[in-house]
């Protein structure tokens, strides 16, 4: 079972989807992820976009440790219909839910965000996972966004659009977590 870590929430249950297809962020690698994010001031406040957000459980844990406001995209009905339980189990006034491709949502009017998870499937190829981090250079980044990017440890760095400097990478067991940062325009 899967719960918020910390914050107004802490200890309340996030539904996960049924079957596999969903692998929530462990709670070790989402204390440690939680922890660095709050260490450079990075939640209290922000707006959040959560792509390929399965449970929910970064976007949740990120207004339940005081973010403003999180939009969760996921394409997958039965991870949708998870996230809308959470989401009215816990009360979440400020959270939206978005049945969508995650490609498919970047290509609609993009609104600025400060916090960006992703945490597409461990099978998503390099190069579609490029793709995605390249349209959210397209408007979806405020000056100085944290992008933050899950993958299994045996995948390779992202390859990060020239707007976007790693800052940080942790491995969590088989969890890969690398954070970049939006640079100032030239």
């Amino acid at each position: 079972m899967t719960r918020v870590i910390a914050g107004m929430y802490k200890g309340r249950q996030i539904h996960t989807p049924k079957g596999s297809a969903t692998r929530p962020t462990s709670d070790r690698a989402r204390e440690a992820l939680f922890s660095a994010l709050a260490a450079r001031g990075l939640i209290e406040g922000a707006t959040v976009l959560d792509l390929y957000a399965g449970s929910g459980a970064l976007g949740i844990e990120a207004v339940s440790r005081g973010a403003g406001v999180a939009t969760l995209v996921d394409s997958d009905r039965g991870a949708v219909a998870a996230m809308r339980r959470s989401v009215s189990d816990l009360g979440l006034e400020h959270v939206s839910i978005r049945l969508r491709d995650v490609s498919a949502y970047l290509q609609g009017a993009a609104s600025k965000h400060d916090l960006v998870f992703l945490d597409p499937p461990y099978d998503l190829p390099e190069a579609a996972l490029a793709d995605v981090l390249d349209a959210l250079t397209a408007g979806w980044l405020a000056a100085d966004a944290v992008v933050v990017v899950e993958r299994s440890a045996r995948s390779p760095e992202p390859t990060w659009p020239h707007t976007l400097e790693r800052i940080q990478d942790k491995r969590y067991g088989e969890t890969a977590v690398w954070l970049a940062e939006a640079l100032p325009p030239s």
